[in-house]
């Protein structure tokens, strides 16, 4: 699984079937600091539920086409749920 920060929609008027009616989200993919960790992507929201501003965790490739209700479509990215908190513990310990 992958962190990211939902930072804006995407509008399409026409969808591949199988897609219609599925969320597009630009996400900010982050490492785990919470900070940017690359460009931003279009992701599928298949929880139907994230918004702007939320930590979000997504899976890419193959992951990503299966995680939606009509498997197998053409899609590249999807968010799989929304992060409640993220917790670190001390560099170099455990547990």
């Amino acid at each position: 699984m992958l962190l990211g920060k939902v930072i804006g929609r995407v509008v399409a008027t026409v969808k591949y079937e199988g897609l219609e009616g599925v969320p597009f989200l630009m996400v900010q993919p982050l490492n785990k600091n919470q900070q940017p960790d690359g460009k931003p992507l279009v992701a599928c929201d298949g929880t139907g539920q994230a918004g702007e501003g939320d930590i979000i965790y997504y899976e890419g490739g193959r992951e990503a086409a299966i995680a939606l209700e009509v498997t197998f479509v053409p899609v590249d990215h999807t968010i799989i749920g929304i992060v409640d908190g993220v917790h670190l513990n001390n560099e170099g310990g455990k547990g």
